[in-house]
C-alpha cells in the first residue's frame, strides 16, 4: 500500500484552514440562525476523520471521510484513506467499488487487489482471482497470502495439485513452513487425495501441535482415513497443552457417539476464509493491527459463520481497548457455535468495562445458572465481583470452582490467589493465609504471592524476617514491577527503615508516576526523614490523582496537619528476641 503525501491542493488547503477550524465549529455557518446545523466543512471534516484514525474510530473516520470525498470526489488520496478506514470497519461491500478506483490509479495496490480476489472467489470467478492476485505488489506477507489464496482457488478450477505445487514452489521465512503445510493438506483433504492429504496434515499438526486447525484437521482426517482411536489420541494429545477447548470437546463428543468428523474446509470459500482469518491472527499477535483487522473483517465477509474468526476479531479489539466493538462481534456468534457460551462469558467483562455491571452480572449468573460446573463463567464472575470489591461474594465464587478441583496443579493457583486476596479484603485473615499459603505450594516463587503474602504478614506484624525475605524475592523476580516495589518500600517503612523506605519508594513511583497510593506512601517516607516540603509535594500530587474514597481524606488530613507519630513495627531480629 502507497504511502500518502497529502500534498494534493486539497491538503493544502486544509493546512491553511486549521487555525479557523480550531475557533468555530465545524458544521457551524456564520449566517446561520441559532440552533442551525448545516453541512460539514472540508476542513472540519478533515481534522475530525484524523482524530478519529488517531483513535481508531473507525466508524466515525468512515463518516467523516464519505464526507470528504463528496467534497472532492476526484482526490485518490481521500479514496484511499476512506477504502482502508471501510475495510477495517467492516464495511467490505462499500469497499469494493473504491479498490476498482484505486487499482486504476495504481495497477498493483496490493490491499485493493486483495479485495478484488476475495470478491471474485466469492463469486466463484477464479481465474478473476489469480489474476487479481498475481497483478499485486508482493512482500512477505503479501507473497504468502497471494500464494495460498491463489491455491484454493486452483481446487475451484478442479486443479488441486496444481494448487499444492504453487504452495511447495513458494520460498520465503521458515515461518512460511507451517502455513503451507496446513493449507496444502486442507486442499488435498478437500479434494479427496486421501494418502497425499494425511502426509501433509500430519506434518503440519506435528509441526504446530499445540495449533488448534492443525491438530483438529489431522484428527478429522484420521477419523475418516484412519480410525477412532487415533483420531482421539491426537485431540487427547492437544488436551494436555489446552484443556477444554469447545471445539474439540465437540468433536470428541461425537466421535465417542460413533460419527465420522467431515473435513476441516470443503470449498475454496471456505479455504480462502481460513487462509485470511489465520495469516489475521498472526499478524494481531505481531502488532500489526491494521492489516490485521483488514485480513479478518475479508474472512468473515466470505464466511460469516467461521467458527473462529469472530472470537479472534473481538478479542483483537478487546487488546485495543475497543470493547463496545468487541460486544457487537461477540453477539454475532452464532447461537449453534461451540464458541457461543464462551463469547458469552466475554461479552459479560467488555459489558463491565464499559461500566454495565448489572448486565455483566446478570449475564453471568445466568450462565452459572444454566450451568453450574461452569468454571469459565464462575472465574469471569469471580473476577467481576472483585473489581467491584463485593470481596464476600468474590471469595464464595471463586470457592465454587475450588469445590470443583479434584486435584489442584499449579495452572490452579490463581484460583487460590485471588479468593485469597478476597478473602483477606474481607477481614477473614486466617482463610486468606491459607489460600495464599496454598497458592505459593502449588507455584513456589511465584512473585505475586510472595509480594501478597509479605506484605500482609508485615503489615500485620507478623513473621517479619520470612516476609521480608519473601517480598525481596518477589522484587528480585520482578525488578521493574512498581506494585510489588512500592511492597518492599512500604515494608521498610513500617519497619521503621525510613532511608531504605525513601529509596524504594522513589523507585517504585519510578516505575508506577500515576498511581496516587504509591505516591501517597513516598510522601510518608519523605515526612519521616524531615523531606517536609517533598512530602507535601507527594501528597498533593496523590490527591490529584483520584485515590480511592476512603484514602482521599487521610491524604487531605495530612495535607493540612502532616503524618501523625506511629510506632513502627518491632525489627525482626527484636521480635525474635522477644519469643
Amino acid at each position: 500500500m502507497k504511502i500518502l503525501s497529502f500534498s494534493s491542493p486539497l491538503a493544502i488547503a486544509l493546512s491553511l484552514s486549521v487555525g479557523l477550524a480550531s475557533t468555530a465549529p465545524a458544521f457551524a455557518r456564520e449566517d446561520a440562525t441559532p440552533g442551525y446545523v448545516g453541512e460539514p466543512s472540508v476542513a472540519g471534516s478533515f481534522l475530525s476523520a484524523r482524530l478519529a484514525g488517531s483513535e481508531r474510530d473507525t466508524d466515525a473516520a468512515v463518516t467523516y471521510l464519505r464526507q470528504l470525498m463528496k467534497a472532492d470526489p476526484c482526490n485518490d488520496e481521500l479514496v484511499e484513506r476512506a477504502f482502508f478506514a471501510m475495510l477495517v470497519a467492516g464495511e467490505v461491500e462499500d469497499a469494493i467499488p473504491l479498490a476498482e478506483r484505486l487499482v486504476k490509479v495504481d495497477k498493483s495496490h496490493r490491499i485493493a487487489r486483495l479485495v478484488l480476489a476475495t470478491r471474485a472467489i466469492k463469486r466463484s470467478q477464479y481465474q478473476t482471482a489469480r489474476t487479481n492476485l498475481s497483478l499485486s505488489v508482493r512482500g512477505p506477507i503479501g507473497d504468502l497470502t497471494a500464494t495460498l489464496l491463489a491455491a484454493w482457488t486452483m481446487l475451484g478450477s478442479n486443479n488441486a495439485k496444481s494448487g499444492v505445487e504453487l504452495i511447495d514452489r513458494l520460498q520465503g521465512p521458515e515461518w512460511y513452513a507451517a502455513f503451507k503445510d496446513i493449507n496444502a493438506g486442507l486442499i488435498l483433504d478437500a479434494a479427496g487425495n486421501k494418502k497425499d492429504a494425511g502426509k501433509r496434515l500430519e506434518k503440519a499438526a506435528k509441526m504446530e501441535p499445540a495449533t488448534l486447525r492443525a491438530v483438529d484437521a489431522y484428527a478429522r482426517w484420521q477419523s475418516r482415513n484412519a480410525d477412532k482411536d487415533a483420531a482421539l489420541a491426537t485431540y487427547a494429545a492437544f488436551e494436555k497443552l489446552l484443556p477444554r477447548h469447545p471445539l474439540l470437546t465437540t468433536a470428541v463428543a461425537e466421535l465417542e457417539a460413533g460419527k465420522t468428523l467431515p473435513p476441516l474446509i470443503r470449498t475454496p470459500q471456505e479455504g480462502s476464509a481460513e487462509v485470511l482469518y489465520s495469516l489475521g491472527a498472526a499478524l494481531g499477535r505481531q502488532g500489526g493491527e491494521d492489516l490485521a483487522l483488514v485480513y479478518l473483517q475479508l474472512s468473515l465477509w466470505l464466511e460469516p459463520d467461521h467458527p473462529l474468526a469472530g472470537l479472534t476479531l473481538a478479542d483483537l479489539y478487546e487488546q485495543m481497548k475497543q470493547p463496545e466493538k468487541a460486544i457487537s462481534v461477540y453477539e454475532k456468534v452464532p447461537a449453534a457455535s461451540p464458541l457461543k457460551r464462551n463469547a458469552e462469558v466475554q461479552m459479560a467483562i467488555n459489558l463491565d468495562q464499559v461500566g454495565k455491571f448489572d448486565d455483566a452480572r446478570k449475564h453471568l449468573v445466568a450462565l452459572v445458572e444454566k450451568d453450574a460446573k461452569d468454571t469459565d463463567a464462575l472465574v469471569a464472575l469471580g473476577g467481576l465481583y472483585r473489581g467491584h470489591k463485593l470481596y464476600a461474594e468474590c471469595a464464595q465464587t471463586y470457592g465454587k470452582v475450588i469445590d470443583q478441583l479434584k486435584d489442584p496443579a499449579r495452572k490452579d493457583w490463581t484460583l487460590f490467589y485471588f479468593r485469597g486476596i478476597c478473602n483477606e479484603r474481607n477481614k477473614n485473615w486466617s482463610a486468606a493465609e491459607s489460600d495464599l499459603k496454598t497458592a505459593l505450594k502449588l507455584y513456589p516463587d511465584q512473585p505475586h504471592v510472595l509480594n501478597y503474602l509479605g506484605y500482609s504478614w508485615v503489615d500485620q506484624k507478623l513473621n517479619l524476617d520470612q516476609a521480608m525475605d519473601m517480598i525481596r524475592k518477589a522484587v528480585s523476580l520482578r525488578p521493574d514491577d512498581g506494585y510489588i516495589v512500592d511492597s518492599l518500600g512500604w515494608a521498610y517503612y513500617r519497619l521503621g527503615r525510613y532511608d531504605e523506605a525513601v529509596s524504594e519508594l522513589e523507585r517504585a513511583v519510578e516505575l508506577k508516576p500515576q498511581d496516587p497510593v504509591i505516591n501517597d506512601h513516598l510522601g510518608d517516607a519523605y515526612w519521616k526523614v524531615g523531606r517536609k516540603l517533598e512530602a507535601s509535594f507527594q501528597w498533593a500530587h496523590a490527591r490529584d490523582m483520584k485515590p480511592e474514597p476512603e484514602d482521599l481524606p487521610k491524604i487531605e488530613k495530612k495535607l493540612q496537619s502532616g503524618l501523625e507519630d506511629e510506632t513502627p513495627v518491632k525489627k525482626a531480629e527484636d521480635q525474635q528476641k522477644g519469643g
